[in-house]
């Protein structure tokens, strides 16, 4: 794709917020960069690979001086009910048309920003409803990389809190390293040199949110709140712009 200048600017201003809601929440990157790409252009098999390379860039970063703070356990208990989903939502996101996919990305993303505005969370106690969430999750992941809200949910019931943000890291990396290798293996055409120069622009958000995480976590509820009423409306514009088109 060719950017304006007034476009490269905007594309470096989502991908600085797509920093900082990754290391600030622990996730969300995709799910809340996403929906603001495809509104520059593009489709969801364009940006995902430079996603998927941010995430692998600053995940590994992270983890680099706190690995150690991992629940090992709990995360290999769940790649069972993640994993299979995911590959069947990543073969989903090649084979399905480009509309189809994109109208996805905005619908489940409205979903989230309703869910955020009235403060309504997203659980569970009972375990079957655990794996539901799981494999659901892993398919979102699968196909757009916006399933993150839905895992989240169940990794808080089980994993401690100091050790869910690292968790989480170690999750995406693996999960967008098999995405990655499969666009790879079908020969997707990934724009490396526009991944690449933008990762010291979404360095500025990833300092930023290890800075704030704390004040984030704190006052969650108010910052989601705010975060998808934006949401609603980015979306809400972009699918109407999809069907008026």
């Amino acid at each position: 794709m060719a950017f304006s200048n007034s476009e490269l600017f905007l594309l470096s201003l989502i991908f600085v917020w797509a920093g900082f809601v990754r290391t600030g929440l622990g996730f969300g990157g995709a799910a809340l960069g996403l929906p603001l790409l495809l509104l520059l252009g593009g489709t969801p098999v364009y940006w995902l690979p430079l996603i998927g390379i941010h995430l692998l860039f600053f995940s590994a970063l992270t983890l680099f001086k706190s690995i150690g703070q991992v629940d090992w356990k709990y995360l290999r208990h769940s790649l069972w009910w993640i994993v299979p989903p995911t590959l069947i939502g990543v073969f989903g996101l090649l084979a399905l048309p480009d509309k189809l996919m994109i109208i996805f990305v905005y619908s489940i993303t409205i979903f989230y920003a309703i869910i955020w505005i009235f403060d309504q969370k997203i659980s569970s106690h009972n375990p079957w409803v655990d794996k539901m969430l799981l494999i659901l999750g892993g398919y979102v992941a699968g196909t757009s990389l916006t399933g993150a809200p839905l895992i989240v949910a169940v990794y808080m019931r089980y994993v401690a809190k100091q050790l869910l943000r690292n968790t989480l890291f170690v999750l995406w990396f693996i999960l967008v390293s098999i995405k990655m290798l499969t666009f790879v293996a079908a020969g997707v055409e990934i724009d490396w040199k526009l991944a690449l120069a933008l990762i010291p622009v979404a360095a500025i958000g990833h300092i930023i949110g290890l800075k704030l995480h704390q004040k984030i976590i704190q006052n969650d509820a108010l910052f989601k709140r705010w975060v998808g009423m934006a949401l609603l409306l980015v979306s809400s514009f972009g699918l109407l712009q999809l069907f008026l088109s």
